[in-house]
């Protein structure tokens, strides 16, 4: 075996995982029949509609937090004009199938963290590129579904969580 045969059979692609993430997902779903309500204060409250399950960035830019019972924030709601929409679990699953059929064809393995979630095993696939690759999985699902969504990538799930985190934090429009 040659020099140069050694060197292509031991060389070994770094794993790439990325975690997609979707932004705001039940909000994000009610503004894909809503595009109306795009840049106002929303929040999708839980079965009974005691409690905010999803809050738009305009809702979270006010300080109300995941899981309090409305009556809580109703001066809040009165005052800023927030949209308030009952949980539509059937919507949010079909919307999730949805993105989750978009984000197959970006990688040849994936898992489905969560309704919201799922990590994509991009190793070999955009070695090159990769934050070229994160947009293009952007804008497909954008484009395929209306909903938007960040990309984090890493070397392992944990690292990926942490970019997509970063991608939500620093570069929200991402």
């Amino acid at each position: 075996m040659g020099r140069s045969d050694q060197r292509d059979s031991s060389a070994v692609m770094p794993p790439l995982l990325a975690l997609v993430d979707c932004n705001n997902f039940y909000v994000s779903c009610e503004r894909v029949f809503r595009p109306d309500l795009i840049g106002k204060p929303v929040m999708v409250l839980s079965n009974n509609d005691g409690c905010v399950v999803a809050r738009s960035k305009e809702v979270k830019d006010l300080g109300i937090k995941m899981g309090v019972p409305v009556f809580q924030v109703q001066q809040l709601i009165n005052q800023h004009q927030i949209q308030l929409f009952s949980s539509n679990y059937t919507l949010y699953a079909d919307m999730s199938a949805r993105v989750m059929a978009t984000l197959e064809a970006f990688a040849p393995s994936m898992e489905v963290y969560s309704i919201d979630e799922a990590f994509l095993d991009l190793t070999g696939v955009c070695q090159q590129d990769a934050v070229a690759y994160g947009q293009r999985i952007r804008k497909a699902v954008v484009r395929a579904t209306g909903i938007p969504v960040c990309v984090g990538m890493g070397p392992t799930k944990t690292l990926a969580k942490l970019a997509n985190f970063a991608a939500k934090k620093w570069h929200p429009s991402f």
